[in-house]
């Protein structure tokens, strides 16, 4: 779990503050450690128009 991508993740969501509780060794590790696993998605060939399109549409915050 400590890897770079996550930690960036939970840091960036904070909208006013964000508070990291743990050892510093273990946020430096998160810090050094890029090889995370490898994502596979269509994301890039749906907003191309090559990929199926969604059937519904979802609101977020409504």
């Amino acid at each position: 779990m400590l890897q770079r991508n996550l930690l960036y993740t939970g840091v960036t969501r904070g909208k006013r503050l964000v508070v990291l509780v743990g050892q510093r060794k273990a946020v430096g590790m998160a810090v050094r450690n890029a090889s995370g696993r490898q994502r596979w998605s269509k994301l890039r060939e749906w907003l191309q128009g090559d990929g199926p399109r969604p059937d519904v549409a979802m609101t977020v915050g409504g």
